[in-house]
């Protein structure tokens, strides 16, 4: 076994030191074997950030100390970026497998060693337990048999070629508050480990990612608002695998270009699925079959969504909506941020400035429109005793968190002071979904903007501060931003229903989401903090983005990695949240926002309006003839997310899942694919009438001016586009194909009412196999980019 194997070689190595004895020579012999371990392939010994690191310090540590021989590595001798100068020599104490016995999915064996490491409260003895889940999945835990430790609360829906996941390059650590190990990587194209702002691609070269929920705007090497310890590596020859560890703990991820990658937790256990694919689209439908398949959509959240903070007033919001049908743009929901609320409390609203909500409410429904409005988790806990429901039942059915002396948490955010609800307990669901139904009452919503909820907090940790412990300081922090757990948010020591903050803090933006799905139809929540497991109760968009050309393109990484994490409902705020965007970055950030999978206007307070009604003509009429293109595509789209639900596919998809074996293929993020057939080129720099891309080996056939094409074999649904999905989902339907050199081609449709839950589970659906069969010869001088070779009238089953 891999875990047999790795034990034999570091034996081995243990050996053969300790026969040459402890004395100078030995001490010359380990400076010589120090020197020997090449540059990319040490493994930091000294992580903790804000110490200069010394040869003592180093030594101490029983460690090699080497002052790398980069020049850009001179001012950085942590490692964090750049090449360490203190690291583990091949010697360095680790742990044995001492015993091994099969089980009937694998086997469970013991893990000792005999030296504790410099980390405090150091487990001598551990439980390994490997499961062969299936033909395709490996699941690793390593626990400490003598106590529980803290587990993820989320369910978990053989030969093994495991050559490539090496973990005998550096040692294995086991502490009460850190845990460590390193694995060698195939190559160096690694995806996924979110939510980091980045290429797709990830840089291998000493770049340590650091996962734990934060509120701050999108920026590089920064931990934001998700924590997704999930990676998908390609291999030599096409083939992929893929690695999700199951830990909800701050953690730090080093890659480095051995290549290698480490990890690095400050509590739980160590519990680690491996995925061997072969392709990269099975590794993403084996991480899907474990964390929870993706909900499928209510029909109306793939159209065109609209909003702002700052429009002051309910009329204002309601002109825009007018003048959005007077210029026919479509448009399938309207929202509103925290300024329709009153002095920013939950489950209120502006009695005076946003009078007229429940009316433009209804009529956004009369024409077959939608509303969604935002939600915060903290709760105004300063009004008067029995003047603010919310509060005073959320104190009396005790939801909120407490501090460590057990009183309810408080913080401060929008409305001032605030408790914070805790959403690990069945209680605080109860408790929600009586909120939200009274104001349903007064504002009949049709969806859900959970934002604030890593959870977010203008102070650092309460009012009353924090304990100074172990947990709110412990021996090793992750590179979160702040320097400290509780910066911007909760005490690591607060106590929820479930466990600790310390160990919960990354899942509230899931357990919310949880909570927020009690609908009778689909539920529609899109959420800023996330979770594996989320795409099963949420969407999801990539926070306060910048109104930048930069930000644009970044918005394509960050839609194409959220795909891979099981969380297809994705997209960026179109023309940036912060800041004013020029009219042609408006114009092009909605051509590429038009193939978002979730695609929504958004801006900022004290910002000019950014919707398609406040620029010129020309910019207005662009902006229309790209959300038309989407809602005629609207088939095609609703059909991958049926795929996405049913089977883990990605929506909006990298290249190089379509062309594996295509090496160009894999830095690619200035591109991407809905599914396997429509190929989308945006424009991504300012003053351009050309842009450069990529087209993968087959025929391409231009299908629109704006760098959309149709893969050659591929068949797609069309309908005339109308101002909602709704009217537009009534019109006829057309088939394009384009064809192969043999004149054939393939594609699908899947169709029902789109709203009732499970139409897919229960058989209430119509799933149609397009297929152009006949072998023709084609004159591709003259063949036309598409053909139609059939039109019906949907039908609903």
């Amino acid at each position: 076994s891999l875990l047999q194997s790795g034990t034999l070689m570091r034996k081995k190595s243990l050996i053969s030191t300790s026969q040459t004895g402890v004395n100078n020579t030995a001490a010359a012999s380990r400076r010589e074997v120090c020197t020997l371990i090449p540059e990319a392939w040490r493994f930091d010994c000294y992580p903790e950030r804000g110490v200069v690191v010394t040869k003592e310090l180093c030594e101490a540590r029983n460690c090699c100390f080497i002052p790398a021989s980069s020049p850009s590595s001179a001012a950085r001798p942590s490692g964090r970026n750049g090449i360490p100068w203190c690291f583990y020599p091949p010697d360095f104490p680790s742990y044995s497998l001492v015993s091994i016995n099969d089980t009937s999915l694998g086997q469970r064996g013991t893990l000792a060693k005999e030296v504790k490491t410099y980390y405090p409260a150091d487990i001598l003895t551990l439980e390994v337990e490997i499961r062969h889940e299936t033909d395709s999945r490996l699941r690793v835990r390593i626990t400490d048999p003598s106590n529980s430790r803290f587990e993820v609360p989320i369910s978990q829906c053989c030969t093994f070629d495991l050559s490539y996941l090496n973990s005998t390059v550096a040692p294995l650590f086991y502490a009460d508050q850190f845990l460590q190990f390193s694995t060698s990587l195939p190559s160096q194209f690694i995806y996924g480990l979110g939510e980091h702002r980045s290429t797709f691609l990830h840089d291998v070269h000493w770049n340590t990612l650091t996962m734990w929920a934060r509120d701050v705007p999108p920026m590089e090497q920064t931990n934001l608002y998700g924590a997704h310890p999930f990676y998908l590596a390609m291999e030599e020859g096409g083939n992929a695998h893929g690695f999700f560890l199951l830990n909800s703990n701050a953690m730090d991820v080093v890659l480095q270009p051995a290549p290698a990658l480490t990890w690095r937790t400050i509590g739980g256990i160590l519990d680690f699925y491996v995925f061997l694919g072969p392709d990269p689209g099975s590794v993403i439908e084996q991480y899907v079959e474990v964390v929870g398949y993706p909900a499928m959509p209510i029909y109306w959240a793939l159209g065109y969504h609209l909003c702002r903070w700052g429009y002051n007033t309910s009329d204002s919001a309601w002109e825009v909506v007018k003048n959005m049908r007077n210029y026919g743009i479509p448009q399938d929901v309207q929202w509103n941020d925290i300024d329709y609320m009153d002095q920013f409390m939950d489950f209120t609203y502006d009695s005076s400035k946003f009078a007229t909500l429940p009316d433009m409410v209804k009529d956004l429904h009369a024409h077959d429109q939608r509303y969604v409005m935002i939600l915060d988790p903290g709760i105004s806990s300063t009004q008067p005793e029995g003047t603010y429901w919310p509060f005073d039942e959320g104190l009396r059915r005790q939801v909120f968190i407490k501090d460590a002396e057990g009183r309810t948490l408080i913080g401060k955010v929008w409305p001032g002071l605030t408790a914070y609800p805790d959403f690990s307990d069945a209680v605080t669901h109860e408790w929600w979904y009586d909120n939200l139904k009274r104001f349903h009452e007064k504002v009949p919503f049709d969806g859900l903007w959970i934002d604030m909820n890593e959870p977010s907090n203008f102070l650092d940790g309460s009012t009353n501060g924090c304990p100074s412990d172990s947990l709110e300081n412990p021996p090793y922090t992750p590179g979160v931003l702040g320097g400290l757990l509780r910066a911007k948010t909760l005490c690591a020591t607060a106590q929820q229903k479930q466990s600790i903050h310390y160990n919960m803090h990354s899942l509230y933006g899931l357990m919310e989401a949880k909570a927020s799905r009690i609908v009778a139809k689909r539920p529609f929540v899109i959420s800023r903090s996330t979770f594996p497991s989320q795409g099963m109760y949420s969407g999801h968009w990539l926070g306060d983005n910048r109104s930048q050309w930069k930000d644009l393109y970044t918005s394509i990484a960050g839609m194409l990695t959220f795909n891979l994490l099981g969380i297809p409902l994705v997209g960026a705020d179109i023309c940036g949240f912060s800041e004013e965007p020029e009219e042609e970055l408006c114009v092009r950030w909605t051509q590429l926002g038009a193939f978002y999978p979730f695609t929504r206007n958004h801006n900022a307070i004290d910002m000019k309006p950014q919707d398609p009604t406040a620029f010129s003509p020309l910019a207005r009429t662009a902006m229309k003839q790209a959300l038309l293109l989407r809602y005629s595509l609207f088939p095609v789209l609703y059909t991958l997310f049926h795929h996405a639900h049913v089977h883990g596919h990605t929506v909006a998809r990298p290249l190089m899942f379509e062309f594996p074996k295509d090496v160009k293929t894999y830095g690619i993020d200035k591109q991407f694919l809905w599914g396997k057939s429509l190929l989308v080129t945006p424009v991504l720099d300012p003053g351009v009438d050309y842009v450069d891309g990529y087209f993968p080996e087959g025929l391409w056939y231009d299908y629109y001016t704006i760098n959309l094409h149709l893969r050659e074999g591929s068949v797609i649904p069309t309908q005339t586009p109308n101002l909602t999905l709704w009217v537009s989902s009534g019109q006829p339907l057309h088939l394009i194909s384009a064809l192969s050199d043999d004149g054939s081609a393939t594609g699908d449709l899947f169709w029902d009412d789109g709203e009732s839950i499970d139409t897919y589970e229960t058989n209430q659906y119509t799933y149609i196999i397009f297929s152009v069969a006949q072998v023709l010869t084609v004159d591709h001088e003259n063949l036309p980019s598409v053909s139609v070779v059939a039109s019906f009238q949907p039908c609903f089953v």
